[in-house]
């Protein structure tokens, strides 16, 4: 661990440096500043361009939000490093970490979550990047935070049963003002000599749908800006650059919009090819206009669009009338992407980075020979005729004004987002 990332306080049982929490007054905490990712850090402004190869294609970086920080039009999102359906080898798990790095020029955005096999994708992720010797400053770390390790003392975890495969840990829901601030530091102590730059609350719209009455909706929303009261703090002490929340339905990130000081969103199976209604457009215009980042999530809606047999998800059911109706859309939608020689992936894609608002979008796959890919969907052109003709089938809004020839500059689900394997990943859960 370098000077500059060793933070003061004592240390556990493992030999980790732990962090000194210093009480400021009610609610105040004081912690060691965040280091900034070198040579990368971009206020507001235009957009960044590198190459990831000498005679590679151009990955542009953009401005995310009041954040500070530029992060590639690709983050990645590491579910699967935490045993999501199935249990990936330690050498598979390296290996993919290996190719984000060779196919996104410095810094790599990643996201996690203490959700994600109960820490163990976070705990991969500080381990592997070390073990690879990646500075801390050439990688950006998302912790979406709301759930934390606590010892396993049943068959398997008791949170998302059948979902994290071969856990050693079980996680519990940790909402509020010290909650949060228990599940960052079990998060830091995880990630060893790294620490998130970017922190958020997770599924604050599934904690909301658990409400049983009004009363018990107000107890959890308090819970909720608690939450963020903290998380407010970290950033006011610069222990992180920005706050944010990562949700699916938008409806909440809306909601909570207008009561947290954000900096950044992830939203997941919101904007898409297949769902972009005129009030969430105009949602995202807001955003835009009040210079909150956003990182797209999903865009493929679990795999479904690439052929998968599951939505936002949930198993696709023929008989139901609304599903019937995704399943005629994605007919029509991949014969006129055959047609003009694109693929679902690379058309969801692009229409997922084509509202100016939108900072990146958050890819996944357990595939390390996919990660090219995704890559490269995200920065290919879609030529104006294949919008126009989804257009005139009514296949997207016809109004909807950000559509020419489309060209990503360069890029929870769970799984994998292109349609093969188990359903896509939870970057944006």
């Amino acid at each position: 661990m370098s000077a500059g990332w060793l933070r003061r306080g004592s240390l556990d049982e493992k030999g980790l440096a732990q962090p000194q929490i210093t009480r400021l007054g009610t609610g105040s905490l004081a912690r060691e500043p965040v280091h900034k990712p070198a040579n990368r850090i971009t206020r507001l402004g235009t957009t960044n361009v590198t190459k990831n190869q000498p005679d590679g294609p151009a990955i542009a970086h953009r401005p995310l939000g009041k954040t500070g920080l530029s992060i590639p039009t690709v983050v990645f999102g590491a579910t699967c490093l935490g045993n999501l359906f199935v249990e990936m080898s330690d050498g598979d798990k390296r290996e993919l970490i290996q190719q984000w790095l060779a196919h996104m020029p410095a810094p790599v955005a990643i996201d996690s979550a203490g959700k994600y096999g109960a820490g163990l994708s976070l705990e991969v992720l500080g381990r592997e990047l070390k073990a690879l010797g990646v500075k801390p400053g050439d990688v950006i770390l998302s912790n979406k935070l709301a759930w934390r390790r606590v010892p396993l003392t049943t068959p398997e975890p008791t949170f998302e049963p059948g979902v994290w495969i071969g856990l050693k840990h079980d996680a519990v829901q940790d909402i509020s003002y010290d909650g949060i601030l228990r599940c960052y530091d079990d998060g830091c102590r995880m990630l060893g000599d790294y620490r998130p730059q970017l922190v958020s609350v997770h599924d604050p719209d599934e904690y909301l749908a658990a409400t049983e009455d009004r009363e018990d909706r107000r107890r959890r929303l308090d819970d909720i800006l608690g939450a963020y009261r903290a998380l407010e703090e970290l950033r006011d002490a610069g222990q992180v650059s920005g706050v944010g929340v990562g949700a699916k339905d938008w409806r909440t990130i809306r909601e909570l919009s207008s009561l947290c000081r954000l900096d950044w969103v992830m939203m997941a199976n919101s904007f898409t090819v297949l769902n972009h209604p005129p009030e969430l457009v105009r949602f995202i215009d807001t955003l835009a206009e009040r210079q909150i980042g956003l990182i797209n999530s999903a865009v493929m809606h679990g795999g479904f669009l690439g052929g998968g047999n599951f939505f936002d998800y949930r198993p696709i059911d023929p008989a139901d009338r609304e599903d019937a109706r995704r399943l005629q859309w994605r007919d029509q939608f991949a014969q006129i992407c055959q047609r003009h020689e694109r693929s679902p992936f690379q058309v969801a894609v692009a229409f997922g980075l084509s509202h100016p608002g939108v900072a990146a979008v958050a890819l996944s796959t357990s595939q390390p020979g996919r990660v090219g890919e995704m890559v490269s969907a995200a920065l290919g052109d879609i030529p104006s005729a294949l919008w126009s003709e989804l257009r005139g089938l009514g296949l997207i809004d016809a109004d909807y004004p950000h559509l020419e020839t489309s060209k990503g500059g360069s890029t929870d689900d769970r799984g994998d987002d292109s349609g093969s394997g188990p359903p896509a990943s939870l970057a944006g859960r």
